[in-house]
């Protein structure tokens, strides 16, 4: 007489195939989004910017982007984004913002600024109230990160080819690109202002 055949419970078996489908769904599933909060700062004072900056950077929010203009609210402004996640640290990043008419001031304060670690992050061209049309740029310093230093040049020029040939002159010696504006300022009337850097001690 055969012996009859064993047979499983039918719970366990339902469990064998639903372990596999319920990881597989776990790992499908998209992660939640984490919420990024938003703050836009507009002055028409590039003094004001710098101190809206690192009241902002205090509550932890970080530098996103710059752009000057003509604004419906305002007039001529500096209009800056900063952003922020529930895990940003605060007071961690630090701002510094240089504005002038002058290539020779800004390739100096930028040069200073490098030598304490700040990083450009980004420029725009802007008519202030009480300067005319400047040339703007924002620096970051990261409290938390190892201190870089760096040696920055400032190329303007009203001429696409004479840009060209100074930026072939500057990557020569190892310079490297981080922005570009376009727009009429008191240094030249309509030019190029190219911004470089490289690590000190190259």
């Amino acid at each position: 007489m055969s012996a009859c055949p064993v047979r499983r419970p039918l719970v366990a078996s339902a469990l064998a195939v639903a372990a596999p489908l319920v990881a597989l769904l776990a790992v499908a599933a998209p992660a939640r989004a984490q919420e990024v909060e938003y703050v836009l700062l507009a002055t028409t004072k590039t003094s004001t910017m710098e101190k809206e900056l690192n009241a902002n950077a205090e509550a932890g929010y970080r530098f996103e982007g710059v752009m000057g203009g003509e604004t419906a609210f305002g007039g001529s402004q500096v209009v800056v984004i900063m952003s922020r996640h529930a895990d940003s640290a605060k007071g961690r990043f630090r701002y510094k913002l240089l504005a002038t008419s002058k290539t020779s001031t800004m390739q100096r304060e930028m040069e200073d600024a490098g030598d304490v670690g700040y990083e450009y992050k980004g420029q725009t061209v802007f008519e202030s109230l009480f300067g005319g049309r400047e040339v703007v740029v924002i620096l970051e310093r990261d409290k938390d990160a190892e201190v870089r230093n760096w040696q920055y040049k400032l190329l303007a020029t009203s001429k696409t080819s004479t840009m060209e040939k100074e930026l072939r002159e500057a990557g020569a010696l190892g310079y490297e690109y981080v922005g570009v504006t376009v727009g009429q300022t008191a240094m030249g009337g309509s030019e190029l202002v190219v911004i470089t850097r490289r690590p000190q001690g190259k």
